[in-house]
């Protein structure tokens, strides 16, 4: 602020500021215990110096559980296994070699399965090849011949002739792809020494007629009876 402010603010009755007075300044207080400095291994109990209690401990010595022989973990750097028995280690050898013959049981089960499955297919093939063209299934006829077949109750269409001939092992019903096809009982016999599971229905005319109720003509099943 210039002279002449300060002298027109005077005679205007204002005061002029006193000046703060000078604060001494801050000492850094005496350490505890006299002021001395400690050394530094005495404050924190250093290698080599008193520790808690006064006690030394020599230097490279580690705490009671550190890892040194003795004081680690159960089961580490104690007491050696027990070896096992003679018993123990025959019955490991057994389960061993019941283990690996049950796995070659296995395996050779898979095999024979798989093995079957070809064969079967084959056979199949085979059969498919033979019924070609061989059915003797007539659209006309209106006449129904009931057999059992796979624990079940199954029937096909055949006229006068064919009822006879069927009654009298002269044909003969294979089953190829869910369909039944009336052929011939030799062809039938061909069809059954290749996969026998086909052959639906073969009448052996010697048998007594009670093994087969559904060849008598006079046996008939109502059409709107559902099996």
């Amino acid at each position: 602020m210039s002279n002449s402010l300060r002298e027109k603010l005077l005679g205007l009755g204002f005061k002029a500021p006193e000046p703060e007075p000078r604060r001494p300044a801050k000492t850094e207080r005496p350490a505890a215990g006299g002021g001395k400095d400690r050394p530094a291994g005495a404050r924190h109990g250093g290698p080599g110096k008193p520790g808690a209690g006064g006690k030394l401990r020599p230097q490279g010595e580690r705490r009671p559980g550190g890892g040194r022989p003795g004081g680690g973990k159960p089961g580490q750097g104690g007491a050696p296994r027990k070896p096992r028995t003679a018993e123990e280690i025959d019955l490991a050898k057994a389960y061993a070699i019941r283990a690996q013959r049950e796995k070659e049981e296995r395996i050779e089960a898979e095999r024979l399965r798989q093995e079957e499955a070809a064969r079967r297919r084959a056979a199949k093939a085979r059969c498919a090849e033979l019924l070609k063209d061989k059915s003797l299934n007539d659209a006309a006829a209106e006449l129904v011949r009931h057999f059992e077949y796979g624990g079940k109750i199954k029937r096909i269409y055949v006229n006068p002739d064919q009822l006879r001939a069927l009654n009298a092992g002269e044909l003969a019903v294979v089953q190829l792809d869910g369909r039944y096809l009336l052929v011939t009982a030799a062809l039938a016999d061909e069809v059954g020494a290749l996969l026998p599971s086909l052959v639906a229905l073969k009448v052996d005319p010697n048998a007594p007629a009670g093994d087969d109720p559904y060849a008598d003509p006079q046996y008939q099943v109502p059409d709107d009876l559902v099996w």
